[in-house]
């Protein structure tokens, strides 16, 4: 059915329940009762709501249908990139911790459904999720916002978006980027450059080196180095090229460490010979033999155990405050760092 827009330029106001329940000759609780699919409605009146929700081109909210219905035993988990694997022991305690309720956790990747154009909350309110874990750093701040009006939100290893009401579960990044630094400098570093992530938690992360930096009476250097292994390498090639090229590089994470690694093979730099490398995250990747990457362990596992017990307590009770829980970190130290290069 097309509708015609009035002379005066503004659309139509589109139909509400209200206009279905008056159309078919029926109450609102009744049209309500359609749309959730009960049993407790005759025929003939089900098809004559199913009509006037045709003729008046009735589309129903589907948010506000998922807060009248019964809960699903599902939480969305909105992810940034399944592509790394930082996130595969903060799943795994994540869903430890919803499988014990008897709760599933529902997945969505932003990277996948930016590509092909679906909002990825929406897409996951849409299914009538009883919660929502967002894992990671995001781009979709704004859609978080408005779900959390709608759901509980619990935010896993970001800080971002800052918004009341959402529980937090974070590494205390500070205190491991200061672990990485300080593991460099005992070394007897003091050309130290620092490859910089994405918003809050790469600023923490920054300052964290910055403190063990001043501490020790050297100068800093940070670039961005995103949380890639092409930005990674970018940013790599920068430094490793540069007249006065440093002898350590903390990275953002490990995948940005890899990048690393591939500037440093490309470029003739070898590591840990010229280039010592912490990364962070301890990924499987840094316990790969070949690749034996210093990585700082933000107790992804843990992470995840936490998150889902916050969200599993706000099903319970949405008007919780707000609450923030660090998880501890540990360097664990392999065959990507050592001394300086003799003469550096």
């Amino acid at each position: 059915m097309s509708t015609s827009i009035p002379k005066g330029g503004q659309p139509p106001a589109k139909p509400t329940i209200r206009d279905v329940a008056e159309r078919a000759g029926v109450s609102k609780s009744l049209v309500s009762l359609v749309l959730q699919g009960s049993g407790n409605v005759s025929e003939a009146r089900r098809r004559a709501v199913l009509e006037s929700m045709e003729e008046l081109g009735y589309r129903p909210n589907k948010l506000a249908r998922g807060l009248s219905m019964p809960r699903t035993g599902t939480v969305g988990v909105l992810l940034n990139d399944l592509r790394n694997p930082w996130f595969i022991e903060l799943l795994e305690g994540l869903s430890a911790s919803l499988h014990s309720a008897g709760v599933s956790p529902v997945l969505a990747d932003s990277y996948t459904d930016h590509r092909i154009g679906r909002p990825s909350v929406e897409a996951l309110l849409e299914q009538r999720i009883d919660g929502l874990v967002v894992v990671g750093t995001t781009t979709e701040a704004e859609a978080i916002r408005k779900a959390s009006a709608v759901v509980p939100v619990v935010l896993a290893g970001t800080l971002d978006p800052e918004l009341p009401g959402v529980d937090v579960v974070v590494n205390d990044d500070v205190a491991g980027a200061r672990k990485a630094t300080g593991h460099l400098i005992g070394l007897g570093h003091t050309r130290i450059a620092h490859l910089q992530g994405p918003d809050e938690i790469g600023r923490l992360r920054r300052a964290g080196y910055e403190q063990a930096m001043h501490a020790a009476g050297l100068e800093s250097r940070s670039v961005a180095g995103g949380m890639s292994e092409e930005s990674g390498y970018s940013a790599a090639r920068t430094l490793l090229t540069a007249a006065a090229r440093p002898t350590a590089i903390f990275a953002f994470n490990d995948i940005a460490c890899i990048g690393v690694l591939s500037a440093a093979a490309d470029t003739g730099v070898t590591v840990p010979g010229d280039l010592s490398l912490v990364g962070y995250d301890n990924t499987y990747l840094a316990r790969i033999r070949h690749l034996s990457l210093t990585s700082v362990d933000n107790g992804n596992l843990a992470v995840g155990v936490q998150a889902g017990r916050y969200i599993l307590e706000r099903l319970g009770n949405p008007d919780l405050p707000g609450r923030k829980h660090l998880v501890s970190s540990e360097l664990q130290i392999r065959g990507s760092s050592g001394g300086p290069p003799r003469g550096a």
